[in-house]
Formats: C-alpha cells, sequence, structure tokens
C-alpha cells in the first residue's frame, strides 16, 4: 500500500511545521542581531551557515532511511531537536544583549541543534515520501508538501511580525514559545501512525553508505544534477539574510514590518509554486527546464530592481518587488523540486533516501555559502559604500549568479521531461 493523497497532505503539514520554525532563525532572529544589536551581519550569517554545515549528514540520514530505519521516530525526533535549538537562539539573542560571550556560545549551541534536527527530520521526512509514494505522484507529492512549507513560512512570518510590534524581548520569548510548541504538537499528529500503514516500495540495500554514495556520484545525470542544485541555490540563499537588514537601514523598516516583508516574499513563492502546479500540471503547459530557466531569470530581474529602488530610500516599492523576487524564486523551485522526485527512483539500487539526501546536502552547503557569502559582501561593500549601494552590488552579483544557474539548468535538464500529472482520483 502507498501513500494516500490525504497521507501526502498530512506529512506536508510536518514541512509546514519545519519551515515555520526555521523562519524565526533565518529572518526575525538575523534581523535583531543586526539591527537592533548592531552587530556585524557576517555573525547571524556564521551561525545559519552552521545549521546549514552540519546538514552534511543528510545523506546518511537518507542511507538509515533506505536500510529500513524507522523514519517516524527520526522525524518527530528532529523536530523535537529543531524546536529545542530555535528556542534556546532566541534566548542567546537576549543574552548577547548583556553579554556577547555567553550569547554566542549559547548561539552556536543552539544552531547546531537546529541544523541535526533539519536533517534529521526533514530529510527522513522525504525519504519516507520518495520510498512510500507511487512513482507517478511523486512529483505533485514533493510539490504539494513543498507548498505546505512555504505556506507555513509565509504565515508564520507575517504573524510574527505583527506580533512582534510593540518588541520587547519577552515577547519575542513568549511568541517564539508558542510557534515551537504548536510545531512540535503538529508533526507528532501529523506523521504518527502513517509508516505503519503504508508499505515502503524499494529493494533492501545491504551495501555501505560509501559504496552507495559512490554509485549514485558515478551517475553522470545525478552528479550534474547536483551541481545545478547547488549552483541554483547558491543564488537563492544570497539574500536571506541580508534582505531584513537591508528594509530596516535602507528602507526604515521596523521589526516587525521587516518580518513582514519575509512573509510577503514567501507568499509571492507560495503562489509562484502554485502557478506552476495549475499551468503545468492541471493544463499540461510548458516543461520542467522551461520553468526552471524562466523563474531563474525573472529572478534575476526582480533583483535589479530591487537595486534600482535603493537610492529612493522610504516609501519606495520595496514589498511589490520582494513579492515578485519570491514569485520567480517559486517558480523554478517548484520544476526543480519535481526534477528531483522523477530523478530519486533512477539509476542503480534505486536508493531515493540516498539521492533525495544527497541533494539536500547540496542544498544545505549552498544556502549555507551563498547566505555567508552575501552578509560578508555586504560588511565589506558598506565600509566604502554608503547603504544603498553595498547592498545593490550584493543583490546584483546574485542575479548574475541566477543567471547563471538558468544556464546550467537549460543544458543539464532533460526537455523531454514534463511535470508529473496530478490526478487526485487515481
Amino acid at each position: 500500500m502507498t501513500l494516500t493523497w490525504a497521507q501526502i497532505v498530512r506529512l506536508g503539514l510536518v514541512q509546514m511545521a519545519l519551515g515555520s520554525i526555521v523562519v524565526l532563525t533565518t529572518s526575525t532572529l538575523n534581523r535583531l542581531m543586526v539591527v537592533e544589536l548592531a552587530l556585524p551581519a557576517v555573525l547571524p550569517a556564521a551561525l545559519v551557515a552552521l545549521h546549514y554545515g552540519i546538514q552534511m549528514t543528510r545523506p546518511h540520514w537518507g542511507f538509515v532511511s533506505d536500510a529500513g530505519g524507522k523514519r517516524t521516530r527520526w522525524i518527530i525526533g528532529g523536530m523535537a531537536m529543531l524546536a529545542a535549538g530555535a528556542m534556546l537562539a532566541t534566548l542567546a539573542v537576549v543574552v548577547l544583549d548583556t553579554s556577547f560571550g555567553w550569547g554566542l556560545a549559547l548561539s552556536v549551541l543552539a544552531y547546531a541543534m537546529i541544523g541535526m534536527g533539519v536533517g534529521a527530520s526533514g530529510t527522513s521526512l522525504l525519504a519516507l515520501l520518495a520510498t512510500a509514494t507511487a512513482p507517478k505522484r511523486r512529483a505533485a507529492a514533493a510539490t504539494i508538501t513543498w507548498l505546505m512549507m512555504i505556506f507555513g513560512i509565509a504565515v508564520t512570518a507575517g504573524t510574527v511580525g505583527a506580533m512582534l510590534h510593540p518588541y520587547s524581548d519577552a515577547l519575542l520569548l513568549r511568541v517564539v514559545a508558542v510557534v515551537v510548541t504548536g510545531a512540535l504538537g503538529l508533526t507528532t499528529l501529523a506523521v504518527w501512525g502513517i509508516e505503519r500503514r503504508v508499505k515502503a516500495e524499494r529493494e533492501p540495500d545491504t551495501g555501505t553508505f560509501r559504496e552507495g554514495i559512490a554509485e549514485i556520484w558515478a551517475e553522470r545525470r545525478a552528479r550534474n544534477f547536483t551541481i545545478f542544485v547547488f549552483l541554483s541555490m547558491t543564488a537563492y540563499f544570497m539574500q536571506e539574510l541580508i534582505l531584513e537588514p537591508y528594509a530596516g537601514l535602507v528602507f526604515g523598516f521596523t521589526p516587525g514590518q521587516s518580518t513582514s516583508l519575509s512573509g510577503a516574499q514567501n507568499g509571492g513563492v507560495f503562489v509562484g509554486m502554485l502557478t506552476v502546479g495549475i499551468a503545468a500540471t492541471g493544463f499540461g503547459l510548458g516543461q520542467l527546464r522551461t520553468w526552471v530557466v524562466a523563474g531563474c531569470l525573472g529572478s534575476a530581474a526582480a533583483l535589479a530592481v530591487i537595486t534600482m529602488i535603493g537610492p529612493i530610500g522610504a516609501g519606495a516599492p520595496l514589498v511589490p518587488a520582494v513579492v515578485a523576487l519570491g514569485f520567480f524564486n517559486g517558480m523554478f523551485a517548484v520544476a526543480a523540486i519535481g526534477s528531483m522526485m522523477a530523478l530519486a527512483g533512477e539509476g542503480r539500487g534505486r536508493r531515493e533516501g540516498t539521492r533525495m539526501g544527497l541533494w539536500g546536502a547540496a542544498q544545505a552547503v549552498a544556502a549555507g555559502f551563498g547566505g555567508l557569502m552575501g552578509a560578508a559582501l555586504v560588511d565589506m561593500l558598506r565600509m566604502g559604500l554608503p547603504d544603498a549601494e553595498a547592498f545593490g552590488a550584493v543583490f546584483l552579483i546574485e542575479a548574475v549568479v541566477f543567471v547563471a544557474a538558468a544556464l546550467m539548468a537549460a543544458k543539464v535538464m532533460d526537455r523531454r521531461m514534463p511535470v508529473a500529472t496530478m490526478v487526485p482520483g487515481e
């Protein structure tokens, strides 16, 4: 028995809970460190890079799933670790205001816990989806769960942004406690009992982890797709840690307003994904490669607009430009996810979990590298340039990387690969 559509949606609730916690650490806490505490942008960027770096363990989590590990345990346990890490990271921001040393030590521990929690929970969830979903439903299942994650990010960012006004440390702690507790409870209820009711369609993997990775890397298509994921995700995440500080320093946004801006951006991502899902899966319009290339080029154009309105300052149409960026980000991301799920079952050994782990690790490394590079470049450029020009230069660099990702997609992705059709009645 494979996953039903209702069970796929339930697993999507886990992705939604995961996104709702992660967005607090990558947007709200990041902005507080840079603007309210006046710390260098590279500090929160290094912490976020730490949590992404620890996700290099994703292939191992996927391999354990392929070998028959109990995924429910790792999904719930990983979410509990993530929730505890997010709560500790919030406390660390409060401590940083009075004791930099203790605050930094707590932050390092917290972000290490966050990385471990995301790796264990997220990869185990994707492995369950890849192995227990019927092949013809895999791309659609990935799209549904990813949309739900983006929805969780957008709603959490917007809601938390509104609740943090007027800002206080005590209010921040209360709000984050509510979010992480709710996310952990939702995860437990959503995933409980599903694994016992489905049969994961996979061949037993009796080889070693090193053998599995070596065989997958020897597959030309899997290797090239890994490179594409790294390049595109580097572009995707370069602005993640500097967009909210940009809004605060250049446009005068308050903490609540800048957090809501992140929610608006992720709302754009959601609409972009939904648009591609309806157009491609519902009406058969376009191919995966076409949507990826269009999304990357559109993202580059949106970044150019965000750069051009910087000199205007307060009153400039930043929100619409950021929503447009999110929309095109969503276009390319959902097509890339469809390709990922379709390719997961190809090649020798049908190592779906290990392949998803490899691509997840490539995404995590790119996210850490892109975020850290963007923040470091901003810090360096702000030494000699006005804030608007310094941030703008980094956004333009990101636009160039998006163009390079579009060219890579045109070369790597199979033009004959259509978006999988989603037919709920099947």
